[in-house]
């Protein structure tokens, strides 16, 4: 998503530096013009406006505090605009706006919508700050899809878990229901079609897509967020329990959906 994203902010006018925890990743983008640093300071020296994707919080609050000088803090300087799209709790995301320096601005932006989605503009970005952090951050958010402002820090990444959490539930019961499909003598082909006419639409149409790209193992961290505060939610459980069992953590979770039906 990262990549997908540097392309799109190219393609758009915007200067851009990246850093990638794994320097190889950004081998590919060597061909764009943009600038490739080797540690989170040198990324963002100098910069307006700073984006994080990364896999958890972990790896967030790594790169921008550290510790040790090549962490972004060390160069952050006051008035820049971080953007944190990551997909996290939203109590990390409160702890981690408490820890940034006086005078960096926070947003918490956290996104809906594929790689695809990145590359055509067309992601939904789900904005949690202070309206006026928002203000200034908003002019580039918009080349990267539509924004909704949903409240305080913490409030975008509420809001992406609950997005992710049906998602995903929803792709554990197009697995199920295809099973029943197999089991009662439905061709797949037959049954994903009725069932793309029905409450399983969106379902049906991630599990066929191409070109999109989340990774099971980011789907079950996703979901262990989201049950991490919910006494009772056995549906969402049990889709973690089928993620939990999938062969390939790293493949993308339409994968979890006979290919023979696809």
């Amino acid at each position: 998503m990262g990549s997908a994203i540097v392309r799109r902010l190219v393609a758009t006018g915007h200067r851009v530096t990246v850093w990638n925890r794994t320097a190889e990743k950004a081998t590919p983008l060597a061909g764009l013009d943009i600038g490739i640093a080797a540690t989170p300071a040198a990324a963002v020296a100098g910069a307006e406006l700073v984006i994080t994707m990364l896999t958890d919080a972990a790896a967030v609050e790594a790169a921008l505090l550290g510790p040790g000088d090549t962490a972004a803090v060390a160069a952050l300087r006051p008035g820049t605009v971080v953007v944190q799209m990551s997909t996290i709790g939203p109590d990390e995301m409160r702890t981690l706006a408490a820890r940034m320096p006086p005078g960096v601005p926070v947003l918490d932006a956290p996104v809906g919508g594929s790689v695809g989605a990145a590359g055509t503009g067309t992601l939904a970005i789900f904005a949690g700050g202070s309206p006026d952090v928002l203000g200034l951050a908003e002019p580039l958010l918009r080349d990267l899809g539509a924004v909704h402002h949903c409240g305080p820090i913490g409030a975008g990444s509420a809001l992406k878990l609950v997005v992710n959490a049906a998602m995903i539930t929803s792709i554990g019961a197009l697995h199920d229901t295809l099973a029943v499909a197999g089991a009662v003598g439905v061709d797949p082909a037959i049954a994903l079609q009725a069932l793309a006419a029905g409450p399983l639409d969106r379902a049906v149409q991630r599990a066929t897509a191409t070109g999109a790209s989340f990774a099971i193992a980011l789907a079950a961290k996703d979901l262990r967020l989201a049950l991490r505060d919910v006494p009772a939610a056995p549906v969402t459980a049990a889709a973690l329990d089928l993620l939990h069992a999938a062969a390939d953590p790293a493949a993308d979770i339409a994968t979890l959906i006979d290919l023979e039906t696809r």
